[in-house]
């Protein structure tokens, strides 16, 4: 995956729609039509697809009008029909729908004890590498939204990674909260009627500056398939990171442990969520959960280049939260680990290489955000000495 990295200058739901829709418009429609296609593979027509994006669309459109109207404005420059970008950011909704694959994606650490220590992440993001060929990492002035207190901090800058195309995914804002993001799979997801759940990640990124408001808005928003949100804050407070677990029933939230930790694969983890558990038993997802858990006594208080090498361990390459796609498989279930990232909650930054942790680990990280400037990514460091994997 090639990413492109930008620092956006529009400051409203319409300019900065119509700045990413002219920028970026053939790598869009090239996303738009992938996705279309994979719909396809996986057994939904055009019609189906289309009730379901048109669906999502209009509760974005009640719960957070100004992103609605952003996509509309990328939509336009970008020269796509409203539904099928709609259908894009809708596609957890849509895949929702279907029998779910049988992997999962993305495997989550994030260290966030009680204290002075600044809390660490890393997640892997796991995906189809034909439906994301590109990828971006940008930097926003958000919406101004209404806040009871005036005098309260506010977000002003968001840095984020994601799809060409799509509202919000993974990042990081300057008030020091970050998101990380997996999928998840319940009994009661049905497609239709609900906010896209990356459309609640980009909320969050772009409103709130505790855990406590993230839930809030979280808590806020219809659903209609299932995720994970992991949130953290720079700042101690009693609920200084969270997991919560999306689904149509409810939200729940997964808090640390003793020790500050959090680790998210893609399966429930909450009580009261596990009685609707869909995921596939041939995931890896419990391999996972279960080798990102037990490396924790490695990852804590590091760079993220150690971080990302112990959270391979010794396994290295062949560590389960490594993917690899095998071209014998159907191409819905080619598997690439096509991104490693790492929130730096006190620059507002992203650490990030579009790979394996281990390559993540060899090459050293990229960094954009607010310490390392925003106008073009730093080159990947020089880190040495390379792990011994």
């Amino acid at each position: 995956m090639d990413i492109i990295t930008a620092t956006l200058s529009g400051t409203g739901p319409s300019e900065r729609g119509a700045e990413i829709g002219s920028r970026f418009g053939p790598e869009i429609r090239e996303a738009v039509s992938g996705y279309l296609d994979f719909f396809g593979i996986r057994g939904l027509d055009n019609d189906r697809v289309r009730e379901i994006a048109e669906s999502t669309f209009a509760a974005l459109q009640s719960w957070a009008p100004h992103l609605a109207a952003e996509m509309e404005a990328v939509a336009l420059a970008a020269g796509l029909p409203l539904w099928q970008l709609a259908a894009l950011n809708a596609r957890t909704e849509v895949l929702a729908v279907v029998a779910p694959d049988t992997e999962g994606e993305c495997s989550t650490a994030v260290y966030a004890p009680h204290g002075a220590v600044l809390p660490e992440t890393i997640q892997t993001w796991d995906w189809h590498a034909h439906l994301c060929r590109v990828g971006l990492v940008l930097s926003y002035t958000p919406d101004t939204t209404p806040r009871a207190d005036p005098d309260a901090s506010r977000v002003t800058r968001v840095t984020m990674f994601t799809e060409l195309g799509v509202l919000g995914k993974i990042g990081v804002n300057d008030a020091g909260i970050g998101v990380h993001f997996n999928i998840l799979h319940h009994a009661s997801d049905r497609g239709v009627g609900g906010v896209p759940v990356h459309a609640i990640a980009r909320r969050v990124l772009d409103e709130a500056t505790t855990v406590d408001e993230a839930e809030v808005i979280i808590a806020s928003a219809p659903a209609s398939a299932s995720t994970v949100l992991t949130v953290v804050a720079r700042d101690d407070a009693e609920h200084r990171a969270a997991c919560f677990e999306i689904s149509s029933e409810r939200v729940a939230a997964v808090r640390p442990d003793d020790e500050g930790w959090l680790v998210h694969t893609n399966h429930f983890l909450a009580p009261s969520q596990l009685p609707g558990e869909a995921t596939r038993d041939t995931s890896t997802t419990y391999t996972r959960f279960d080798h990102v858990a037990g490396q924790r006594s490695r990852l804590a208080e590091l760079p993220v280049e150690q971080r990302a090498a112990a959270m391979a361990g010794e396994a290295g390459a062949y560590a389960p939260i490594c993917f690899r796609p095998d071209p014998a498989e159907p191409l819905h279930e080619q598997w690439s680990t096509l991104l490693t990232v790492g929130l730096d909650l006190a620059a507002g930054a992203l650490e990030y290489y579009p790979g394996s942790p281990v390559a993540l680990a060899e090459h050293g990280a990229i960094r954009f955000g607010e310490r390392f400037g925003l106008r073009e990514a730093e080159p990947a460091s020089q880190f040495s000495p390379k792990p011994n994997l």
